[in-house]
């Protein structure tokens, strides 16, 4: 061990003639040898390890070991001592080290390798070497400068080899060692998937407190947090690949011709609120921020563990939290907390403030209890901006979605042979087919994948991924081929058929589109008659609450599909919209008002107000014609948009001939209708005198 935190690691190469040699086509033992040790570094490298790892290889050319004296220990080299591991080894196993032709005792190479670490670690590396009669065991310990490992003769050299090696295969033996052999293949694979960054787990410690008198002294550990790439990237001159070539120099100017530049004292941060901007300086900021005393860990109360809905977790760590060591009083009282929750099947409810820096959360403490150990589980839980209620018509009330018992039958069969734990025969032993616990983060296998290739090969293209890659998250093969027959009747009963693509109709942008205008036609407006408009972004861009003149329609949809809305008051602040539309009259707001009532009654049908909206459509009628709005009810004549029939739904009344029949306009008397206050040009005038 070079240090207490730290291991020290020998990589021995045998480089002899001997592993020169391969079959035709094949790849030598040499070769293979060097790219485990390629992956081994590279793995090392990338998992920012404290390790410290040396190189020696044996059956060179040349010697060069401390060992070394006459006919002793040759052909062995010290390549590299005990260091860090870096890009440099890297370079030197791919490209330094070459096959040698002479032959070397493995035994020796191994010998040199203990006395490596004996010199250049702290703590002794005590070996055995027996004297050759069998009854006499010396202990050799190591120090910094002191050659550990005496002269040996010709004769003497294979039993003091072999006890060596006898001492070393009992120490593997006792820590199961000996079952960590691998051959070549064996080892590629394991080595294939770079390692992880290894943390140290960090302790917080806090106060567990219940009321204004109890408290319990605790330490929390985080036990799952989502694990990010650290952002080392930086800009550097391409041709030097130097980053002090490379100067950064922000200039800030005014949305003017000029582009008047203006000095950063000069400047103020904002905050968008509706279509203004507030002023919010640094200081004002500092000011607004949410002050806590301190780190907390208080319980609030506690519940039934049924309570809390899976949903609701949420956050981007698991703590682990345990009583504090070498305190017993805390210990004891910890453990009856835990035990009291787990028998009253209930949690805590806990507020959670990391420091004094930090905004407090609101979370759920469990209790978990294993046999060497007992804690708690803490998870964030929900504030009330934090939920999306969202409502959606039942499944149960459309007869064309109901399932039939063979379909009901085929989708069971189908989970049960997707099923990832397999069970044995005996019914007690349980196996994990897909383990995420132990797949690695493919994002970040290739990213080292790339950095390691181009640290190389900096003007070659990047490799393709490879294909463990690819398969690391398909379904195991033997889920594959057990739900195949599943699969199979699935499709028999679920059968999919092609629609064909609808008539295109004729729309309220065709009726005011300009034809005497060349070039392109405009854009039809895109109007979502499903789920789609109505997304989670809308809802970010604020807390509606009140339908807006600027998009009504998206409002609407909002509010009534709130929790506990009132359909009513919300439908009439919609149809307050759409009269102030069309008192405004013109194109623009004859589409804003058409995209209201398309809307409208969506809503309705949905919601089962059918009701709500045919009593408002026959009350418009009645407002177009008295208004003389002739126009504005051709656009719903051309959208066909009418009373909402009993063939759509079995709350309405209407039949579809009615509904037909409500479309169509009474007959025109022929008077001269007023002017609208459009601003039309002289050719509107004159079309209307000719009425």
């Amino acid at each position: 061990m070079a240090r207490s935190s730290k291991a020290a690691v020998v990589l021995c190469l045998d480089v002899g003639f001997t592993m020169s040699n391969s079959a035709p086509g094949e790849e030598s033992s040499l070769e293979q040898a060097k790219k485990i040790m390629m992956k081994f570094v590279q793995r090392q490298v990338f998992a920012e390890s404290k390790d410290e790892v040396a190189v020696i290889l044996f059956g060179t050319d040349g010697t060069r070991n401390d060992l070394a004296s006459g006919d002793q220990y040759q052909n062995i080299i010290v390549h590299r001592s005990l260091m860090l591991p870096d890009f440099d080894l890297l370079e030197d196993i791919q490209d330094v080290i070459k096959p040698g032709s002479e032959k070397a005792d493995f035994l020796d190479a191994i010998i040199v390798c203990m006395d490596l670490l004996q010199k250049e670690t702290i703590l002794p590396f005590p070996v055995d070497v027996d004297d050759g009669g069998g009854d006499v065991s010396a202990s050799v310990h190591s120090h910094m400068h002191r050659n550990s490992f005496p002269k040996k003769g010709l004769t003497e050299q294979q039993k003091e080899g072999i006890d060596v090696v006898r001492k070393l295969m009992h120490t593997l033996d006792e820590e199961g060692g000996l079952e960590e052999i691998y051959t070549f293949r064996e080892s590629l694979e394991r080595l294939s998937m770079f390692k992880k960054i290894e943390r140290r787990p960090m302790a917080w410690p806090c106060q567990l407190t219940i009321g204004s008198n109890l408290s319990i002294r605790i330490v929390a550990y985080k036990s799952v947090t989502e694990e990010k790439v650290k952002k080392i990237w930086t800009v550097v001159d391409a041709k030097t690949l130097r980053k002090d070539d490379v100067q950064k120099e922000t200039v800030y100017c005014l949305n003017d011709d000029d582009e008047t530049e203006v000095q950063k004292d000069d400047t103020i941060q904002g905050f968008r609120y509706g279509s203004d901007i507030v002023p919010f300086s640094k200081e004002d900021e500092e000011q607004m921020k949410y002050k806590t005393e301190g780190k907390c860990f208080s319980v609030l109360g506690f519940s039934r563990s049924s309570q809390i809905q899976r949903h609701y977790y949420m956050g981007n760590q698991v703590l682990k939290v345990f009583a504090a060591k070498d305190d017993e009083n805390a210990a004891v009282a910890f453990s009856a907390l835990v035990h009291a929750l787990d028998e009253l099947k209930a949690v805590a409810i806990v507020r959670y403030a990391y420091d004094r820096r930090c905004n407090p959360q609101i979370g759920v403490a469990f209790p978990y209890i294993k046999d060497a150990y007992e804690c708690l589980i803490y998870v964030q839980l929900p504030y009330m901006e934090d939920l999306r209620q969202y409502l959606f018509s039942s499944l149960k009330n459309n007869k064309k979605c109901i399932p039939t018992a063979d379909q009901l039958s085929a989708v069971d069969s189908l989970i049960d042979s997707m099923n990832l734990v397999y069970e044995n025969d005996d019914g007690e032993t349980f196996e994990d087919l897909f383990k995420p616990s132990k797949i690695p983060n493919p994002h970040f296998q290739r990213l080292y994948q790339c950095l390691q290739h181009k640290a190389f090969h900096p003007n070659e293209p990047l490799p393709p991924i490879e294909q463990h890659l690819l398969e690391m998250l398909e379904m195991p093969c033997v889920v594959k081929e057990r739900c195949q027959a599943p699969l199979e009747k699935v499709k028999a009963l679920f059968p999919l058929k092609e629609v064909g693509k609808k008539k295109e109709e004729k729309t309220a942008q065709d009726i005011f589109k300009d034809n005497s205008e060349d070039g392109p036609n405009p854009k039809k407006p895109k109007i979502e008659d499903e789920e789609g408009s109505f997304s989670i972004i809308k809802l970010a861009e604020g807390n509606v609450t009140s339908v807006g003149s600027v998009n009504p329609a998206e409002d609407f949809r909002i509010l009534v599909r709130r929790k506990n809305a009132d359909f009513k008051d919300v439908s009439q602040q919609l149809i307050n919209r759409i009269d102030q539309f069309l008192e405004n009259k013109g194109a623009q707001y004859y589409m804003k008002g058409i995209s209201c009532i398309r809307v409208f009654r969506e809503e309705a049908m949905k919601l089962s107000k059918v009701q709500c909206f045919n009593d408002f459509l026959q009350a418009l009628k009645s407002k177009v014609e008295d208004k003389a709005l002739a126009d504005f009810w051709e656009i719903l004549i051309q959208d066909r948009i009418s009373l909402i029939t009993k063939d759509e739904t079995e709350e309405s009344s209407v039949t579809s001939e009615e509904a037909e029949k409500f479309l169509a306009p009474k007959e025109k008397k022929n008077e001269t209708l007023p002017p609208t206050d459009e601003g039309g040009d002289v050719d509107d005038l004159v079309s209307t005198v000719k009425r």
